[in-house]
């Protein structure tokens, strides 16, 4: 479920929709959980459906570290990529906003620790990289740990009307991570392995 200070908004021609936020959202705000209602299919399940499904599916999701494609039934489908993301994800099958983030502002994710299937060329923001990598949590996951953890503190100081879709045990490990009883655990672990699916086809 995506934060409920969020609207669908037109961005532009060559981007098309995206999320943009209605209120400020602090920087390590939870800007989305994996809930209930989102759906998870195997590549299987994928393979059986009419190519109009497939389209859909494979359109506006993810992938999670088993391979399984997770689709969002709400807006939280529509956040687009950019190299200098607003947002990132991390282990516990939630999201942060890593900066303060304004009334009008687009929320962004990096796609590359989406597990993508093909690799893409996204828009030029003036970066190094050009171009979204299936494996890019293999070379970035320190990087975004960093940019994690700077925030991460923050999290059970902020107002978080996501909470309550937090299963209890996880939001005891956020606890526990931030008063230095934890390691917290790297974005890596949200990887998954292409050959994973090659090894057993």
């Amino acid at each position: 479920m995506i934060h409920p200070h969020t609207e669908l908004k037109f961005i532009s021609e060559e981007i098309g929709y995206g999320v943009v936020a209605t209120k400020t959202i602090p920087a390590g705000t939870i800007i989305w959980v994996h809930d209930k209602l989102d759906r998870e299919f195997t590549l299987q399940e994928i393979q059986n459906m009419e190519p109009v499904y497939q389209s859909v599916i494979l359109n506006y999701t993810f992938r999670n570290n088993k391979g399984n494609y997770i689709f969002c039934w709400d807006n939280g489908r529509f956040i687009n990529h950019s190299f200098k993301s607003n947002c990132l994800s991390t282990a516990y099958d939630f999201e942060i906003a890593i900066r303060d983030i304004q009334p009008g502002e687009e929320l962004t994710d990096d796609y590359g620790y989406l597990n993508i299937v093909e690799p893409f060329r996204a828009a030029n923001e003036g970066t190094k990289r050009k171009m979204v990598y299936p494996d890019d949590l293999l070379r970035y996951h320190r990087t975004w740990d960093k940019k994690i953890a700077k925030v991460f503190n923050k999290i059970t100081k902020l107002d978080q009307p996501l909470k309550p879709l937090i299963a209890n045990g996880t939001w005891e490990k956020v606890e526990k991570i931030i008063s230095g009883e934890l390691q917290a655990d790297s974005v890596l672990n949200n990887y998954f392995d292409e050959k994973q699916i090659k090894s057993t086809t």
